[in-house]
């Protein structure tokens, strides 16, 4: 079935709970990027991504790989939702003996497809998918979500350069730009203003949407989905801890799960919007 604009905003929010939820059991975890990212991953994937959670491996879908692999709460939530495994495993996050662990790891979680955590090379991995997906003929789309901090790193931009070089028209980089941190704002970090320019100089289209705009989310990618040569990065203007008002642009959120009463004000103001 086809969602709805409204039912994928629905969507977002009931991912947002989870990642709310299943943190807050662990007492641990990532929850703030998780929440910046919601909307990109409700409308991926049950709108844009070609997958098949009843084939995990089906050779035809399209990749996704968590660059971030910290906000792996929302991959988490998104797999369960799509059907990948059951969401009451979600409250096993970061547990003894759960598959789901703090970052993603593949062979674990079905629909997980690259482990990753080290921030700065998802981008790599995920080019290293595209260009073999294209040396092979194939059709789908590889998909790569980073987190703006990750981006100063070096590496990133090798792998924009490399991307450029091969033409990799089916790759497609979103980057959760809510110009937060575990340190704090991005900017006095390690400054990645003009962010746009520094995509287009390696050769990328680049667009720019409002990253809690399903409808934005969704005309961008048809867009890039249209390039013939380039590979594109998305940058999602977001909020980190989108949602949830005591977390929103507080990057002590960043690795922070919420204590009990917090959470309870967390899930009621979540509700709010199911």
């Amino acid at each position: 079935m086809e969602y709805s604009i409204q039912e994928l905003e629905k969507k977002a929010n009931s991912l947002r709970l989870d990642v709310i939820e299943s943190t807050s059991e662990a007492k641990s975890g990532h929850p703030g990027g998780s929440l910046s990212s919601a909307d990109l991953m409700a409308a991926l994937y049950f709108r844009v991504m070609k997958h098949d959670p009843a084939d995990p491996q089906w050779d035809g879908r399209d990749r996704f790989i968590l660059s971030k692999g910290h906000a792996a709460p929302i991959l988490y939530a998104a797999l369960a939702e799509s059907g990948y495994f059951p969401k009451e495993e979600l409250i096993t996050l970061r547990k003894m003996g759960s598959n789901l662990q703090g970052h993603p790891v593949r062979g674990k979680v079905p629909g997980v497809e690259m482990s990753t955590g080290s921030l700065g090379q998802g981008l790599s991995m995920a080019c290293g998918i595209a260009l073999a997906g294209k040396l092979d003929g194939k059709d789908h789309k590889t998909f790569c979500l980073l987190g703006d901090g990750e981006l100063q790193s070096g590496q990133n931009w090798e792998a924009a350069m490399l991307a450029h070089h091969y033409h990799l028209n089916n790759l497609i980089a979103f980057v959760d730009r809510n110009r937060l941190q575990i340190t704090g704002d991005t900017e006095t970090a390690m400054s990645l203003d003009p962010l746009s320019d520094k995509w287009r100089a390696f050769g990328w289209n680049v667009i720019i949407v409002d990253g809690h705009s399903i409808m934005q989310i969704l005309e961008a990618c048809s867009k890039a989905e249209d390039s013939e040569t380039n590979p594109t990065a998305i940058i999602l203007n977001t909020v980190k801890g989108k949602g949830v008002s005591f977390m929103e642009n507080n990057y002590e959120v960043h690795g922070k799960a919420c204590k009990p009463d917090e959470m309870d004000q967390a899930v009621k103001e979540l509700r709010c919007n199911l």
